[in-house]
């Protein structure tokens, strides 16, 4: 009786196979990066067979789980449109409907990033027009993703979706066609990006929103790399922490729990919008960065392009220009560009309304080095200093049409010294594609500021509306 039994249960575990389980992000209505091999993966029982059919490709595509159960396949994707479907097939079958080809970005950061279109809370209180904008945001052919907001102790396999801050609401970890009901929640900056991307292009649209407010950058790096880039004590900090889902400010837990998961779905590249939480300690900023950066396209497998927002003007207790200084030194980072924000900030608030037009130059970031539009993407960016006779002659790159002003009808928010490092307001003026400073207190120049404050708001532009970054040609203590 009890061998019997016994060969039942043998028989029975050998008809029962573990059913083929997709990530949440590869589901119906995504969109793969166009002309790619892109990825997709999931889990089943060790060396189950699943056999993957493409409505676009003329022959299956066959692939085996791991000893692990784990299991990878990358698709050749073609030109941009759609729909397509894919179908899964093991011990059970999975059919993946309206799928778009088009191009796809990630966007991550902090509060400036997470700030929804509407107004959800006393932190978000709604972007520029956004009445008008959600009424017109209906775009079948963007197509977004929002990670929950969720902290972890060790790499997940998938989203989740999460805890409720700040007001924005759990999403539901899948992609959804772009209405004003489904991005009333959703990154209003990413969404701007998108949008631009999708009426300059013609394509579809796909992008995945992974952003928390009020978070520092270190939680955004994998333990790994942070080691690897000299932040051992970083890395293991939190180590004896509980997991917890909202501790959001321990280090590696937001990669684990929020950019983990989403690897290695194949993008085109990332945009960022993050740094108030790090200004206060700002010498290290542009190494993190650094670190991010390769962790994300080590995981993601891919040279991903990555543009970033420099902080705006705001009434920060320490100086926040040494921040926007290492934002500045970051563009050392290969495929990398920044979007500069002091004719746009808002000394009352932290979280400027206007995001219509930081998306937009994120876009322009994208369209200029990634698709190769010939469209101005940076404002002007100082080359060199000369100094002759009691002047400070400053050369730019990216001036575009001409250097011009904003803010009024002369240049302001420049300071010049000597040798004795003390900084007076200097007068400016452009002559040609050259800014000529000076101050009668100083008979000889050694160094010049400009915009180097928390709260100064700049002056300075190119003729096609992108502001210079602020900087100094010193580096003094």
């Amino acid at each position: 009786m009890i061998k019997r039994l016994l060969l039942a249960l043998v028989l029975l575990a050998s008809t029962l196979h573990a059913e083929i389980i997709l990530p949440k992000v590869i589901g119906s209505g995504m969109v793969l990066q166009r002309e790619s091999q892109a990825a997709i993966w999931g889990s089943a029982d060790p060396g189950e067979a699943i056999t993957i059919s493409c409505s676009w490709l003329n022959k299956p595509i066959n692939v085996k789980a791991g000893a692990d159960g784990n299991w990878l396949a990358k698709l050749k994707t073609g030109q941009a449109g759609g729909p397509h479907t894919i179908k899964l097939t093991s011990s059970n079958s999975i059919e993946l409907e309206d799928v778009l080809f088009g191009e796809v970005w990630l966007d991550s950061g902090q509060s400036n990033m997470e700030m929804p279109i509407a107004p959800v809370s006393s932190a978000y209180t709604g972007i520029k027009d956004w009445e008008s904008e959600l009424a017109t945001a209906d775009y079948p052919q963007i197509r977004l993703f929002q990670v929950g907001n969720i902290a972890s102790k060790e790499p997940q396999k998938d989203v989740q979706p999460g805890v409720l801050i700040y007001g924005v609401k759990v999403p539901p970890c899948k992609w959804q066609n772009c209405t004003p009901e489904t991005v009333k929640h959703f990154s209003s900056t990413a969404y701007f990006f998108a949008r631009k991307l999708h009426k300059d292009l013609g394509v579809p649209i796909g992008i995945i929103d992974a952003s928390w407010g009020g978070t520092a950058i270190e939680p955004w790096i994998g333990k790994k790399h942070l080691s690897q880039a000299g932040f051992d004590e970083i890395a293991r900090k939190g180590e004896d922490k509980p997991d917890q889902p909202n501790a959001r400010g321990i280090s590696s837990r937001l990669y684990n729990g929020m950019i983990a998961p989403l690897m290695p779905f194949t993008l085109k590249g990332a945009i960022w919008y993050q740094g108030e939480s790090n200004q206060a300690r700002p010498q290290t900023y542009k190494r993190l960065m650094q670190a991010m950066i390769a962790d994300w396209r080590d995981g993601f497998k891919s040279d991903l392009s990555f543009y970033y927002v420099q902080i705006a003007p705001f009434t920060y207790k320490q100086n926040a220009a040494y921040l926007r200084e290492q934002q500045l030194q970051a563009l050392s980072i290969r495929k990398s560009g920044m979007v500069v924000t002091t004719d746009i900030g808002d000394l009352k608030d932290i979280h400027p309304k206007n995001k219509q037009e930081v998306g937009r130059r994120l876009a322009l970031q994208a369209l200029a080095n990634d698709y190769g539009m010939k469209v101005a993407c940076d404002g002007p960016r100082l080359k060199v200093m000369e100094i002759k006779d009691s002047k400070a002659i400053l050369h730019f790159d990216h001036v575009g049409g001409g250097l011009t002003v904003y803010g009024g009808d002369e240049l302001k928010d420049f300071e010049i010294a000597g040798a004795d490092k003390k900084f007076v307001k200097a007068s400016a003026t452009i002559v040609g594609d050259k800014l000529v400073v000076g101050a009668p207190e100083v008979k000889q120049p050694v160094a010049v500021r400009y915009a180097f404050s928390s709260q100064a708001t700049g002056s300075l532009m190119n003729k096609d509306g992108l502001p210079a970054s602020p900087f100094r040609t010193d580096d003094w203590k």
